[in-house]
C-alpha cells in the first residue's frame, strides 16, 4: 500500500467520522441527502461481497467492516431514529436515484474486466460510487446555505477520491500489471463532479464566510 491510498482511506474515514458527528452531536441530518447515503451503502455492500472469501490484510478486512457498518448505520439513523428523521430534508432530497443504480448495473454488464458474480458487482460498485454524490451535491445546491460539517463531510469525501487517482497513477509507473482502469476513469468523472463545490468550498474559505451554493 502506497502514500497515496492510504492518505484516500483516512480521509475517507474522517468524512465518515464528520458525518456521524453531525448526526449524533447535533441529531440532525439536514443538509445530508438520505439517498447519497444510501448509495454509499450499496456500494460497499457490493464491492465487499469477498469479504468473507478473500483475505488480504488485517486492515484491509477492517476497513471493509468499517465502511459497510458505518454506511448502513448512517441509513438506519436517517430513515429509523425517531429524532434524527424529523431533521430530514425530504422535500429537497428528491433525487431519482433509482435510475443511478438502474444505470450502473446495465454499464457493469457492459464494460467489465471479468464476467464473474464479483467482479460484476465490483464494477457496479465503482460506476455507482462515482455517481453517488449526485443527489447530495443537488441537495446543497437547492438548500442553498451548506453548514459547516456537511461542507466538511463532502470536502473530504472529494478529497478522498482525489487521493486514490494519485494512487492510480503511482501504481501504473510502479506495478507491471496494473489493469484496475474501470476505476480510474470513474474516479475521474467522480472527481471532477465534486469541483463546483470545491471552488465555492474556497471561496468562502479565502473570504471566512458561509459557504453558499448557488440554485
Amino acid at each position: 500500500m502506497n502514500i497515496f491510498r492510504f492518505a484516500g482511506d483516512v480521509t475517507h474515514l474522517i468524512s465518515i467520522l464528520v458525518l456521524l458527528l453531525k448526526i449524533y452531536a447535533t441529531k440532525s441530518c439536514s443538509g445530508i441527502s438520505l439517498k447519497t447515503q444510501e448509495l454509499y451503502a450499496l456500494v460497499f455492500l457490493a464491492r465487499y461481497l469477498d469479504l468473507f472469501t478473500d483475505f488480504v490484510s488485517v486492515y484491509n478486512t477492517v476497513m471493509k467492516v468499517v465502511f459497510i457498518v458505518s454506511s448502513v448505520a448512517i441509513v438506519w439513523c436517517m430513515r429509523v431514529d425517531r429524532i434524527v428523521r424529523r431533521s430530514y430534508d425530504k422535500d429537497l432530497d428528491t433525487f431519482r436515484h433509482h435510475f443511478l443504480i438502474l444505470t450502473s448495473f446495465l454499464l457493469a454488464l457492459l464494460v467489465h474486466e471479468k464476467f464473474t458474480f464479483q467482479e460484476i458487482f465490483w464494477a457496479v460498485s465503482i460506476y455507482l460510487e462515482a455517481l453517488a454524490i449526485l443527489p447530495q451535491l443537488v441537495l446543497l445546491q437547492r438548500s442553498g446555505n451548506v453548514d459547516n460539517l456537511t461542507g466538511q463531510y463532502v470536502l473530504f469525501l472529494g478529497a478522498y477520491r482525489a487521493f486514490y487517482i494519485l494512487n492510480w497513477i503511482y501504481r501504473y509507473f510502479t506495478e507491471q500489471h496494473f489493469t484496475r482502469w474501470i476505476a480510474c476513469v470513474s474516479g475521474i468523472v467522480q472527481t471532477a463532479l465534486y469541483a463546483d463545490f470545491f471552488y465555492y468550498y474556497f471561496v468562502s474559505w479565502k473570504n471566512n464566510a458561509k459557504l453558499q451554493l448557488p440554485a
